[in-house]
């Protein structure tokens, strides 16, 4: 009996222990789930309200401005919540929704400076380097971005008086965002040991460049990004819109028109609202130049898309940052009126030895890219073959670069033909007649449609001496007169 009731109270007790080791159990488990909680509960808390939890690599490598375009292009097309607009109330200053959609919209974003004001200027410039028709095309959107009223009401009262008729015709608009719209703009991470203030004055721009492209976003087919201090170029447009035509049918997101800053940067409209949340979400991780580059890097455009001559000067001395001296220039800008080539599609072949990447293609375009052959010799030729016979104004062809100026065509001809034979990839002319002979390594000839009676389906560039420096074709330009009858 004594034995049977130690054993009863034995397991009252095994029973009482694990019991005990069960609460531990439980109690241990929620302690654990509380813990779990409170830490994503922190984790939420410190990271930037804009950013998405499989973007925190973005961040990291976009702070070091080492960012990866490769590695997050899919993820950053597929945000949905990337295609809608920011949900922005904006006062309208002067002017009122357009009526129609334009071609082209302008934005300007402007604050006050200590020292000088450009804004009217760079607006007066706009309008008197457009001709009519190209008025009836574009729209300027400008943003008085400081939060002193006193200064967008002494500047609204000035654009309004001095470009009234824009105002009515429907050209210019002038918006502003109240200061409550806009995210913390104090203790910012100071990235690139950069000042407190410096760090403030290139977020809020960053936030300002948002909000304008957001509101620009449906107003036209494409956009262009200025500064408040700009002389533009005489027709601008038209090249505009001949640089775009010549790209028809290539991928790009961002074509450059300048090469300072966020100056003459072109976008299509269609992805502003992608750009707008993307320099929110980096508002105070870097300047907005910078995040422009990783903004065409994330959708897949590599290599800079770059237009000579440049069609915007920047002319402002003192920056809107603490009036600071700005004496940057671009010197491949020209103010007067220019005619950029046709340069009609063709394909294009050489015989000659071409050095790594700087392939025939890269000759025919207006970009700030050219063709490099190893040392031609005579009978080499780059052929340019045009998908349908042309009449032809103009012939334009540079050879070697600044840097590299012997490695000129140093004996060769221009020559036009006609009467194409031969499969799709392997075409020529079976006749050809020479224009000239490139002196100095250039060749240039205008009147071409009075000289030649036939119209042209070929176009080459012949080596009539061997040499041994290699050659570099910088740039070959045609300009067209009428499309022949067909």
């Amino acid at each position: 009996v004594t034995l049977l009731y130690a054993f009863l109270h034995m397991r009252q007790n095994l029973k009482y222990f694990d019991k005990m080791r069960c609460l531990r159990k439980r109690s241990a488990v929620s302690f654990l789930g509380v813990l779990v909680v409170c830490l994503l509960f922190m984790n939420l808390y410190i990271e930037d309200g804009y950013v998405l939890e499989g973007d925190k690599q973005l961040i990291r490598e976009t702070a070091t401005h080492q960012l990866n375009p490769e590695r997050y292009v899919h993820t950053f097309k597929d945000l949905s919540n990337f295609s809608g607009s920011i949900n922005i109330s904006y006062r309208y200053l002067a002017g009122t929704p357009l009526p129609r959609k334009r071609y082209l919209t302008i934005g300007l974003s402007s604050v006050k400076r200590k020292k000088g004001n450009y804004l009217l200027e760079t607006i007066k410039s706009i309008f008197e380097q457009s001709s009519y028709e190209e008025l009836k095309e574009i729209a300027v959107v400008v943003q008085l971005a400081d939060f002193d009223s006193a200064w967008c009401d002494g500047m609204v009262q000035d654009i309004s008086q001095k470009f009234a008729h824009h105002i009515i015709a429907g050209r210019l608009i002038v918006i502003h965002v109240p200061e409550e719209y806009y995210p913390v703009l104090d203790g910012l991470k100071r990235n690139y040991n950069d000042p407190e203030d410096r760090v403030k004055f290139r977020s809020k721009q960053n936030v300002d460049y948002a909000f304008l492209l957001n509101f620009c976003a449906n107003l036209s087919d494409y956009y262009v990004m200025l500064e408040d201090d700009v002389r533009c170029s005489k027709n601008f447009l038209t090249a505009v819109k001949k640089v775009i035509t010549s790209r028809e049918g290539s991928y790009w997101v961002t074509l450059e028109f300048s090469k300072l800053g966020y100056i003459g940067k072109l976008y299509h409209s269609h992805d502003l609202p992608r750009l707008a949340h993307f320099l929110l979400m980096f508002y105070q991780e870097m300047p907005c130049d910078w995040l422009l580059i990783h903004f065409r890097g994330l959708l897949a455009q590599k290599e800079v898309i770059r237009f000579k001559p440049s069609l915007f000067q920047h002319m402002g001395y003192y920056s809107s940052y603490k009036g600071a001296e700005n004496k940057l220039k671009d010197d491949d800008f020209e103010e007067e009126s220019f005619d950029i080539p046709d340069n009609p599609p063709a394909n294009l072949h050489t015989n000659m030895n071409v050095f790594e990447n700087y392939e025939a293609s890269k000759a025919y375009s207006s970009i700030d890219e050219y063709f490099w052959g190893k040392a031609p010799s005579t009978g080499d030729f780059y052929g340019i073959v045009f998908e349908k016979p042309i009449k032809i104004s103009k012939i334009k062809v540079v050879t070697g670069t600044e840097d590299r100026q012997n490695d000129i065509l140093h004996h060769g001809a221009l020559e036009v033909g006609e009467k194409i034979v031969g499969s799709k990839k392997g075409r020529q002319c079976t006749t050809y007649l020479r224009l000239g002979e490139f002196k100095n390594g250039n060749f240039e000839i205008t009147d071409v449609e009075h000289k030649v009676l036939f119209d042209i389906n070929c176009m080459r560039i012949l080596v009539t001496k061997s040499q041994k420096e290699w050659l570099i074709i910088r740039s070959i330009s045609v300009w067209t007169s009428q499309t022949p009858n067909q």
